[in-house]
């Protein structure tokens, strides 16, 4: 396969909802190319779905952090090399420290635990459509509805106080924000890290029904390891969803075919949160992985040290495994779709997400039958200054 090299990572997205048009190019010519990282690194960009799942899954690429050159800048800059993880930073180590850490929480996502909240869940969001409702349209859905629902979710989930919520919310936009310096990003992942070990520390003597306690209660952890996992979940588990009931719901009102769909047949709302995970990839760069000895992949070798970036917004467009790739259409079978990762480092939290993605949109598009945009389309704020893709508002209204 003849090389190709790229400068740097296509990020201009082609719409609102599509992810850049040079993926999908680059897919059909090279499906593993060669990339120039800003910080000079001469590494690799993989672009299928086929590749993507292949990477993912090969025990000879790492997730080590300190192995990997960023796609990502920083300020403008290139991102530096980072140290080692700190203890309990699980995403980003390799067995037997994921192994084990992960292996603490199995337990507690499995999918009968996550259906066990599922009367919670509904209640919560019961409470904030209520809420909306009185408050009286217009709204802005993300502020009443998309980001408070999994906030207080995990907080609960956790033993967070949700009184804290603009603490760890802002601190974690400015972690995510593309124009924060590293400086302001290591201050604010400085705070995220101390809010959550003086909880961690205090719930020895006020201990809960919660994660934290129970991580504690293993006997197996120091306060700082339990401390970094809930700092894992509570990031995780309040940015992403949120992000996708915001720009989820944007889609939907754009197929007002497919919400009448989904309205007449509720048992649509699984198979529609799959496609919404397939062709919203709100994972801007994608994920990261660094051989750690040469591996032959699609024709090419990777040498030991070079890092991939796997386009998984490239890969859950490919028409190589699904059929009109480009087409928003919730009765597909979108099963199998790279959303919440492949292999061992897939996304432990995927069961609660899909929970409180299927009861969020069916109950919001029940409860508000009318649900329209209060703005034009091109006058809603995209998330493209955020790692994470979304909308920062979602001004809808109701009768």
């Amino acid at each position: 396969m003849t090389e190709t090299l790229y400068s740097e990572l296509p990020t201009k997205r082609s719409t609102a909802f599509d992810p850049p048009a040079e993926l999908g190019l680059l897919r059909e010519r090279a499906p593993i190319s060669r990339m120039k990282f800003p910080d000079g690194h001469l590494g690799w960009l993989v672009t299928s779905y086929e590749l993507a799942r292949e990477v993912h899954a090969d025990r000879r690429f790492s997730s080590r952090v300190e192995l990997h050159h960023s796609p990502r800048t920083v300020g403008g800059q290139p991102m530096t090399k980072r140290p080692p993880a700190k203890p309990g930073m699980f995403i980003g180590m390799d067995a037997p420290d994921h192994t084990r850490y992960r292996k603490l929480l199995t337990g507690q996502f499995t999918v009968r635990r996550m259906n066990q909240l599922m009367p919670r869940i509904q209640e919560i969001v019961g409470e904030h459509l209520a809420a909306m409702r009185a408050s009286g349209s217009p709204v802005d859905l993300v502020a009443d509805f998309a980001l408070p629902v999994p906030s207080l979710v995990i907080c609960e989930l956790l033993g967070v106080p949700y009184a804290d919520r603009e603490t760890f919310q802002r601190d974690t936009a400015r972690v995510l924000r593309l124009d924060s310096t590293f400086e302001e990003i290591m201050a604010a992942f400085e705070r995220l890290e101390q809010f959550v070990l003086r909880l961690t520390r205090r719930k020895h003597d006020e201990p809960g029904d919660d994660m934290l306690t129970g991580l504690i209660a293993t006997g197996e952890l120091t306060d700082e390891e339990v401390a970094n996992m809930g700092l894992l979940l509570l990031v995780a588990g309040h940015e992403t969803t949120a992000n996708m009931l915001g720009i989820g719901t944007l889609l939907l009102l754009q197929h007002p075919e497919q919400v009448a769909a989904l309205r007449a047949d509720p048992s649509l709302v699984d198979g529609a949160v799959e496609e919404l995970m397939r062709y919203l990839t709100i994972i801007q760069f994608g994920t990261l992985r660094t051989a750690l000895e040469d591996v032959e992949v699609g024709g090419v070798v990777v040498r030991a040290g070079e890092s991939v970036s796997i386009s998984v917004a490239a890969a859950n467009r490919d028409p190589a495994r699904f059929e009109r790739p480009d087409e928003f259409d919730i009765l597909r079978s979108a099963i199998g779709h790279l959303g919440f990762g492949h292999g061992v480092h897939q996304c432990l939290g995927q069961q609660l997400a899909r929970i409180e993605m299927r009861v969020g949109f069916a109950s919001l598009f029940r409860e508000f039958p009318d649900l329209r945009l209060a703005v034009p389309l091109e006058e809603v704020r995209m998330r493209t200054d955020m790692s994470i893709y979304g909308v920062h508002e979602l001004p809808v209204e109701f009768s």
